[in-house]
């Protein structure tokens, strides 16, 4: 008899977004015609830089030539595209090699996917808030979670804990929602904790090019013993607009060893096993993101949502409210009105400045009491948010 996967039932009633989206659409419906600012989900607002255009043009037109049509693809990955992002993290001074480098559709998808290389009671830890498809794919997945709330006063980025080890450790750094960075010294903290203990750290670097401080790290790499005990996932989702178009990468270094076995290897019979691999047009796009173009193009973008960040960093400085983010992330994690919850502040939001934000108690636990800003949106449209907000708090 089929039997169903019991763990779904342990899901909340809906995604957070899928949440947001629905009080979002009740309220245009009930608003005809009013203009609405949106700065809650984190989707870009700017188009793909011309370097990319170029790449997905002349992709296109390969496959319309005999000589030049490309069908099935390495599954992990265009040879040329996994050389360019070893190269990438070579301007760095880190140390990877083009095999170790494997193609996704995105880093949301690969958080999922790459559950498949460890057993269901292996206990993974998620420092909270945490973006929620961590624990969503979690739970789906039957795995147990160990949850780590991160505070205020360690700056939301807070050292290992004590207690039960886990076996797999969820970091994202900048953080979402709360834009926290960790330092050098954090993140070895946790490279040593989770060597000790056996444990493998997924890392998402999702908006590792938003760092602008040079003394943070951009890669877990960047720390001494984390090829053994470390999985990067990254994304080119927010970094060069790929939201709709969907290219990420993963990094298992061939060190990375557990019970005898190398997750390198696992992870290329888990991808010739259940992919096809990523279109040829995007692969090609991807590698025109790492060009000298590329990355001046996609530089000049990402100083468009830095520019937004500091409009609306601007606008809280005479409010009240603490804040942080914002500066490396694109991303203002910002504390409510006190003795406002953080829900009944998206809708005073929603309601009185025409604004969605996004809760931060969608975001676990220790979200309540916040709510989270997106810089991702066109400027116009931030700079009004942004006087609306200041008007409205101050």
């Amino acid at each position: 008899m089929l039997k169903l996967n019991p763990h779904y039932a342990e899901l909340k009633d809906s995604y957070l977004f899928r949440r947001i989206a629905e009080k979002t659409r009740l309220w245009q419906e009930a608003h005809p015609g009013e203009k609405l600012l949106r700065m809650g989900i984190g989707d870009v607002s700017q188009p793909l830089c011309s370097a990319v255009i170029e790449a997905l043009h002349a992709a296109v037109e390969d496959q319309a030539s005999m000589e030049r049509f490309h069908g099935y693809l390495p599954e992990n990955g265009l040879p040329e595209f996994r050389e360019a992002v070893a190269a990438h993290y070579g301007t760095r001074g880190v140390r990877i090699e083009a095999e170790e480098v494997f193609v996704s559709s995105g880093a949301s998808d690969e958080l999922g996917d790459i559950l498949d290389l460890f057993a269901p009671e292996s206990p993974a830890l998620i420092m909270e808030p945490a973006y929620p498809a961590y624990v969503d794919a979690t739970v789906i997945a039957g795995r147990r979670i160990l949850r780590l709330p991160a505070r205020r006063e360690e700056d939301f980025a807070p050292l290992p804990p004590e207690g039960e080890a886990p076996g797999l450790i969820y970091l994202c750094s900048p953080n979402n929602p709360t834009g926290a960075v960790f330092s050098r010294e954090k993140l070895r903290a946790w490279v040593d904790y989770a060597s000790a203990a056996g444990a493998v750290i997924l890392f998402d670097a999702a908006y590792e090019a938003f760092i602008e401080e040079p003394e943070l790290p951009r890669s877990i790499f960047e720390i001494e013993g984390a090829r053994r005990c470390a999985i990067e996932i990254c994304s080119l989702s927010k970094t060069a607009g790929f939201t709709g178009t969907r290219l990420g990468y993963t990094v298992i270094p061939k060190e990375l060893e557990r019970g005898g076995s190398s997750l390198h290897a696992m992870w290329i019979r888990n991808r010739t096993t259940k992919t096809n691999g990523v279109s040829y047009l995007l692969q090609k796009a991807g590698i025109a993101v790492f060009s000298p173009e590329g990355q001046t193009q996609t530089k000049a973008c990402i100083g468009i949502y830095k520019q937004n960040a500091r409009t609306l960093m601007s606008a809280l400085e005479g409010t009240g409210l603490w804040y942080c983010g914002g500066k490396n992330a694109p991303y203002l994690w910002v504390s409510c009105p006190e003795g406002v919850g953080s829900w009944a502040f998206f809708d005073r939001l929603l309601n009185d400045l025409h604004i969605v934000a996004t809760p931060g108690e969608g975001f676990g636990e220790s979200g309540e009491g916040y709510i989270r800003f997106s810089t991702f949106g066109n400027p116009g449209d931030t700079e009004e948010a942004a006087g609306r907000l200041a008007k409205y708090l101050g």
